[in-house]
């Protein structure tokens, strides 16, 4: 069924998708924009949408946003991935930017929101080598100096720290007590002295990175909120990562999915295109539901967020996530199978858009942990 949208909405998306056929609508473009994709974020493409003014698209106005909500936010993360825009930094910089929105001193405010609407990157850094879904179980520590803090201590993980201006980094600053306790939120600047950030490689490209500490200033100004608080923080702002996850995935699970009817209607074998056999026309059905299914769940809770902004929504936005992340993974999976050969060709892409789903079910808390959160809403 057609996205019922109101005026300005629909003029939005449209917006968003004509600028996307425009300046990365051809794998010639986007391979000139990531480097043959070995670079997911382009910084000339992304300065140009904050000219747009749609980065800040659900920041303040006072800090130059357009002040708009969770469902906004959506429709633009859906609408440029599934126009395969290489903005790989947006996301990270947009659950930082609600850290800092939130808890946040004055200045902090001011210098990261009012970046973000500019066109600058933001990154965030929790895993560590023995801490991943087991988040609470961070080692990195802060120790009070004279002035500030010295952090010593590794990360891993980190989504575009080699691109951003800060890392919100969150580290042990008390010991003892629960796992959960003594831990701190830090603005920490990508150059400062005593942070070393390595990239790893990856089958999606240069997109993560290890942080490494050694006795890294940062003044008392540096953290965000308040000293041994930060879990409390994370999981005020764990929706919200959930809910773009769950949008970028529908947008890139919509391109697999028109990339793929778009080539069994063409492909012909045994003297009929290849979508009109059963094999293959049942399961475009059953993926064009699942997606339909994917859209109604992700806009309606969007939708709720919008209408209760100071409520969370834990088991509904694991939901989007959970199920826009398998989704999207599914159908390119399927698409590839369905392009036969040419499913593994560069050329088509549906090999990179497999690559780019695979790891959502990972990232941003893994499915097994969605369906963990999920069933303990239930009293389980």
């Amino acid at each position: 069924m057609p996205r019922v949208l109101t005026d300005e909405r629909r003029d939005f998306v449209d917006a968003i998708a004509e600028f996307c056929r425009r300046e990365c609508g051809t794998k010639q473009q986007r391979d000139e924009l990531t480097g043959g994709g070995q670079h997911p974020h382009n910084q000339q493409l992304y300065a140009k949408m904050a000219e747009l003014g749609w980065l800040g698209v659900s920041l303040p106005e006072e800090y130059g946003g357009a002040g708009q909500g969770m469902t906004e936010l959506c429709l633009f993360l859906e609408e440029t991935a599934y126009g395969r825009a290489p903005i790989g930094g947006f996301a990270t910089t947009i659950i930082s930017a609600a850290g800092y929105e939130k808890f946040g001193s004055p200045q902090q405010k001011e210098k990261v929101l009012r970046g973000v609407v500019d066109g600058r990157v933001e990154a965030v850094s929790m895993s560590e080598p023995a801490a991943g879904s087991d988040v609470g179980a961070l080692a990195c520590k802060a120790t009070r100096t004279d002035g500030g803090w010295l952090i010593n201590g590794q990360k891993t993980w980190c989504s575009n720290a080699h691109i951003a201006d800060h890392i919100l980094l969150i580290a042990r600053t008390t010991p003892g007590g629960t796992k959960h306790e003594g831990l701190t939120q830090f603005m920490v600047p990508a150059d400062a002295a005593g942070l070393q950030i390595t990239g790893i490689d990856t089958m999606g490209g240069r997109e993560v990175n290890d942080l490494y500490f050694t006795d890294c200033f940062v003044p008392d100004a540096a953290v965000v909120g308040e000293v041994d608080q930060a879990w409390k923080q994370l999981m005020a702002g764990l929706n919200l990562e959930r809910m773009i996850l769950a949008a970028l995935m529908l947008g890139t699970a919509r391109r697999a999915f028109d990339d793929t009817v778009a080539y069994v209607s063409e492909r012909e074998q045994f003297g009929r295109p290849i979508g009109s056999f059963q094999a293959l026309r049942h399961r475009i059905a059953d993926m064009a539901t699942e997606l339909e299914c994917a859209r109604l769940l992700l806009d309606d809770v969007a939708r709720q967020i919008d209408e209760n902004p100071g409520k969370t929504f834990p088991r509904e936005a694991s939901m989007a996530k959970l199920k826009c992340t398998e989704l999207a993974k599914h159908v390119s999976l399927e698409g590839m199978q369905m392009l036969g050969g040419y499913g593994y060709a560069t050329e088509y892409g549906m090999e990179a858009l497999l690559r780019s789903t695979v790891v959502s079910t990972v990232y941003g808390g893994t499915s097994e942990i969605q369906r963990d959160i999920i069933g303990k809403t239930y009293g389980l």
